[in-house]
């Protein structure tokens, strides 16, 4: 990682610790659900921007690691803290034995797939005899922890510093993962999956860890989102929810690690937005800034903001030479004379 980049991550790290000082409760509420969208657009890129699955259903994941978390702490009186590992390894699970059938499928038809598993999962929280554990219609209300230690901060500052945390640690491990050999085999089954299996990759084996490393990355947001809600319901983890997470995806940037955190602003801010320029019809309103993002940045905000860094980069090298060229003929011109 370049000098650059290390000072610009220093420079979003100091900005992001201070931002809970800075704005009301409220919006340091919003800025750590933005942090758990993260998280959970991230194990979604892994499986579709870096590995080229589609999935439809990865609500149904981020309900899983949710309910998960809630149960342990109304049930069993578990730690808060403590329930996101667990979150995440019943998601790792689930996500690894879901993707063991769907290796027959691809592209439309795995998106079906997930589809499907979006819409049942709801109906599935409602089932009566889960109601002992998952409350049915009426959902699990949970309470929303406070800071250890006796550190001057209020529940809401101190579960966005956790989640700010947890997220850090997870980018961290997934560019650690991304930028190796398993990185490199899950583009080569995207780009190529017949030419990946030539050269000695186990595409099942990957596929299906992908699809297992996703769903743990959306159980754990889950996990975290039910914490800072500090409510779960089922009607919360519709089919809505899964398309969202795709969308923030897309609007990030495919197969971009920072790209996750733009997806996640846009998904928590752009409806608020269009909710306060249109009481009678928001979600027309999100319509249309969505197009307007897909058409102005074709690969996404990450993507945009590559193309105009490298721009302002060719910019400066021209101007460098230029200068250097003039330089050159002044000193050419004074030797002459």
């Amino acid at each position: 990682m370049s000098r650059r980049n290390l000072i610009l991550i220093g420079v979003l790290l100091l900005v992001a610790c201070a931002l809970p000082f800075l704005v009301s409760n409220y919006r340091t509420f919003q800025f750590t659900l933005v942090l758990v969208y993260a998280i959970a657009l991230l194990g979604l890129n892994i499986l579709t921007g870096y590995n080229g699955q589609i999935s439809l259903g990865h609500g149904a994941f981020y309900a899983i690691g949710a309910y998960t978390a809630a149960i342990l702490m109304d049930k069993f009186g578990f730690p808060y803290w403590a329930t996101l590992p667990v979150a995440g390894v019943v998601c790792l699970v689930v996500g690894f034995l879901f993707g063991l059938p769907a290796l027959r499928l691809e592209g439309l038809y795995l998106a079906l797939a997930t589809f499907a598993l979006g819409v049942s999962m709801p109906q599935l929280l409602k089932y009566h005899h889960l109601e002992k554990w998952t409350g049915g219609v009426q959902g699990i209300v949970i309470t929303k922890p406070d800071a250890p230690f006796d550190l001057p901060l209020n529940p809401d500052q101190w579960l966005y510093y956790f989640t700010l945390t947890v997220m850090i640690l997870m980018f961290f491990f997934a560019w650690n993962l991304l930028r190796g050999r398993i990185g490199r085999a899950l583009i080569a089954i995207r780009d190529q999956h017949v030419a990946a299996e030539a050269m000695g990759v186990n595409n099942s084996i990957y596929k299906s860890l992908t699809f297992g490393v996703s769903a743990l990355y959306t159980g754990v947001a889950g996990a975290l989102g039910a914490i800072a809600v500090q409510f779960v319901a089922p009607d919360s983890f519709n089919i809505f929810l899964s398309i969202t997470f795709l969308v923030g995806v897309v609007i990030g940037g495919l197969a971009s690690i920072p790209g996750a955190i733009y997806g996640a602003i846009f998904i928590q801010f752009i409806p608020n937005i269009a909710d306060e320029l249109s009481k009678a019809a928001p979600w027309a309103i999100f319509g249309i800034f969505l197009i307007g993002f897909v058409y102005a940045m074709p690969f996404g905000i990450n993507g945009a903001i590559r193309m105009l860094l490298a721009r302002f980069g060719r910019k400066a090298q021209n101007s460098g030479a230029d200068s250097t060229v003039t330089e050159s003929s002044i000193k050419t011109k004074e030797a002459s004379s």
